[in-house]
């Protein structure tokens, strides 16, 4: 099937040269909030340090919201830090201790499964974890 036939079956309109729109929505310049004219070095290194952030899982926030404990942005940077250092060593599930605050983190996926303040913990028992990080 050629192209032009693939465009009319899916909706889609030329719109200029190699510009293609799908009917009723209008065209957008940029939409990745992306300077023109930056360069591919930096746009990669930008992505590549935004996937090495830790993200949060749902359950991670409820839990920190049903337990009121509040993350400052250095003590996010700090677990981050940590994060790097287990990844680099090979660790797979870690519990990260930074200040009171315990996260139980997946390394690979530098996700946030859970987290609990110190003083909540009481008898909990972290199972399934390969390694501990004081940060």
């Amino acid at each position: 099937m050629k192209v032009a036939e693939l465009q009319i079956k899916a909706g889609m309109f030329p719109q200029g040269p190699g510009k293609v729109n799908q009917t009723g929505k209008e065209f957008q310049k940029n939409t990745s909030g992306i300077k023109e004219g930056t360069n591919f070095a930096d746009i990669l290194g930008k992505r590549i340090e935004e996937s090495n952030l830790v993200s949060f899982s749902a359950h991670a926030v409820k839990r920190l919201e049903e337990r009121a404990v509040q993350i400052s942005p250095n003590e996010i940077e700090r677990l981050n830090d940590g994060v790097k250092q287990l990844d680099a060593k090979g660790s797979k599930n870690s519990l990260v201790m930074v200040d009171d605050t315990a996260f139980v983190v997946s390394i690979r996926n530098k996700t946030v499964i859970t987290a609990i303040d110190k003083n909540l913990a009481g008898n909990n028992l972290f199972t399934n974890i390969d390694s501990v990080a004081f940060v």
